[in-house]
């Protein structure tokens, strides 16, 4: 009888930049690669996902942004600090407040997202890669997330670059890794796609992954 010849699945990786609470598109390219590196040494680019969000209100879309001090058009993401000159904190714990404290699954999820901005951390990646982890957990997404810091080195396998593909700036009805599947929204008639993280878990909580795993648009 001929031999059978059997491909061998391909390891696939895909090389990202760490955002705050990021959109559920970032969520399913996580999804479609076996390792994911968070690489902090790209070059920080100002008015992105890298430092904002975006929640659902009774009134409207509202974006979130956490005030940062920068060095310049250099400066690398790993260098950049918060600035916590302005009430930024209480402002985002609010919104979240007003825009889920009804959601049903908000009184579980967010004690322990709002411990991690009362530790007031120095660097954004420091805030950004703490909310990443819990966020990951709470949707039951397992993969392996390398956090490329000074001298660590890259696979040798072929890594998707794909910093910055996932921004606030392009058509929002064009996404390379996402599709829109709704959800139960607290707010609105018309399904909003596309927000932050915390938008799904906490109005799906337990059916945030199930919800993710439809949405994504397998490359």
């Amino acid at each position: 009888m001929p031999e059978i010849s059997v491909t061998e699945p391909v390891f696939k990786e895909v090389r990202l930049e760490l955002q705050y609470l990021p959109c559920l598109e970032y969520f399913t390219c996580i999804l479609d690669f076996d390792r994911v590196w968070i690489d902090v040494e790209e070059k920080y680019i100002k008015q992105t996902y890298r430092n904002r969000c975006k929640v659902l209100t009774a009134n409207k879309i509202d974006t979130l942004t956490v005030p940062v001090k920068t060095g310049g058009v250099d400066t690398l993401t790993k260098d950049v600090k918060i600035d916590y000159s302005q009430d930024w904190i209480r402002r985002h714990l609010g919104c979240f407040q007003s825009a889920y404290g009804k959601s049903p699954f908000y009184e579980y999820y967010a004690p322990e997202l709002i411990a991690v901005f009362q530790k007031k951390y120095d660097f954004l990646i420091d805030l950004n890669y703490d909310l990443l982890t819990i966020c990951l957990r709470l949707v039951g997404v397992k993969k392996e997330v390398v956090y490329n810091l000074s001298g660590s080195e890259m696979s040798q396998n072929k890594v998707i670059n794909a910093i910055s593909i996932i921004n606030n700036k392009k058509n929002t009805n064009i996404y390379n890794y996402y599709q829109t599947i709704p959800y139960y929204q607290t707010f609105g008639n018309d399904f909003v796609s596309n927000l932050s993280i915390v938008d799904l878990i906490f109005n799906m909580g337990p059916e945030a992954r199930s919800v993710l795993l439809s949405s994504c648009k397998r490359q």
